[in-house]
């Protein structure tokens, strides 16, 4: 008979419904497995994963020790994404989560001398502070065309290169950020809705950039494809924008998502109740914005996805302006994350075709 004790609510939802997530963005399979296990009440999450995260930091050390370089990129990247998720929508303990998030940064630079393409951090300035991002530039004969990368509500930008690997490949260079409210900038600057705000800084910076084209294109995954909705509307300089799982309206399923992510909304908001929370999604609303979306765009959805219900995505491809797709993913849960290969590399092609155009 087993006598393992049965794991709590949030974390059984949690194991239940973020496999497909963490697999596709680079945990291994085994370290979900074998961490979420370990793990019986909702308290012991982050540090379960700051323990698998040290596994991979140790490789890491180990063959930077032996001279591979290559693959200690591989080992501390790795590493950076346990700390990351071990943070993940762990808001009702903010310094146990605070210090995971400073460790998936640490491990991130230390990796992104030896990633392929190598990663540069650089500071954007920003409203009498900075956004921090990650530059990452193919080795190509001329300076390429650069998409911006937008993550969503409790995402970082270290977590964005199973995305950018993609974009990569076709020769385009990538910028991840971390906007208001998201990783090193969530507890000096709350999230906004007008997040073309931020993106109007990152195009500006990127526009003092001699090692990328001026031709930007922006992808973003969650809420973050409902910023880049918004940011394409009101900024001219964006000329193709990739919207996967975004939300119309984030206020219209509000109940229906979890305690868990209403309270990260409260927190990366800086805002002190719940009703105050309720009162601020309200705003993140595309109502008379979609329709300013003038340059190309591209609409990932899922039929399963129990965040992002895929009719918010056929009503933003419904009303843009621009040339638009509409990719509807029949049993696709929250960014499609159970099954990426039906939309990642078909993005990259189209964001490829589109800037090169």
């Amino acid at each position: 008979m087993d006598s393992t004790p049965a794991a709590d609510e949030r974390t059984s939802a949690a194991i239940a419904h973020w496999a497909p997530r963490f697999v596709s963005n680079g945990i291994p399979l085994h370290d979900f497995t074998v961490t979420t296990a370990s793990v019986h009440e909702w308290s012991q999450w982050c540090a379960r994963w700051v323990e698998r995260g040290r596994v991979h930091e140790e490789l890491g050390d180990q063959a930077l020790t032996d001279g591979h370089t290559r693959s200690a990129g591989e080992h501390l990247r790795r590493a950076a994404l346990c700390y990351h998720f071990g943070a993940f929508l762990f808001v009702e303990h903010t310094d146990e989560m605070f210090a995971a998030h400073a460790q998936a940064v640490a491990a991130y630079n230390r990796a992104l001398p030896h990633l392929d393409p190598p990663g540069r951090r650089i500071e954007i300035p920003y409203q009498g502070s900075h956004l921090v991002g990650v530059l990452r530039v193919p080795d190509v004969p001329a300076p390429p065309p650069v998409v911006v990368m937008v993550a969503g509500l409790d995402s970082t930008k270290e977590e964005m290169g199973a995305y950018e690997e993609h974009l990569h490949q076709r020769g385009l260079a990538t910028l991840a950020f971390d906007g208001p409210g998201q990783g090193e900038a969530q507890r000096h600057l709350p999230m906004r809705p007008d997040f073309e705000v931020p993106v109007g800084a990152v195009v500006d910076h990127l526009a003092t950039l001699p090692e990328v084209a001026q031709r930007v294109g922006i992808y973003g995954v969650s809420l973050g494809g409902h910023y880049v909705v918004r940011a394409t509307a009101f900024e001219p300089r964006i000329a193709a924008c990739a919207s996967i799982s975004g939300s119309y309206r984030v206020a219209d399923n509000w109940e229906g998502r979890p305690p868990m992510t209403r309270a990260a909304y409260r927190v990366r908001a800086h805002l002190a109740s719940d009703e105050a929370t309720a009162r601020f999604v309200e705003r993140l609303d595309l109502s008379g914005v979609a329709g300013r979306a003038t340059a190309p765009l591209y609409v990932v959805a899922g039929t399963a996805d129990r965040l992002t219900p895929h009719t918010a995505g056929i009503r933003i491809a419904d009303e843009a302006a621009g040339p638009t797709v509409l990719d509807v993913v029949e049993g696709g849960n929250h960014v499609v994350n159970n099954m990426p290969y039906r939309y990642r590399p078909q993005v990259a092609d189209w964001m490829n075709h589109r800037l090169r155009s």
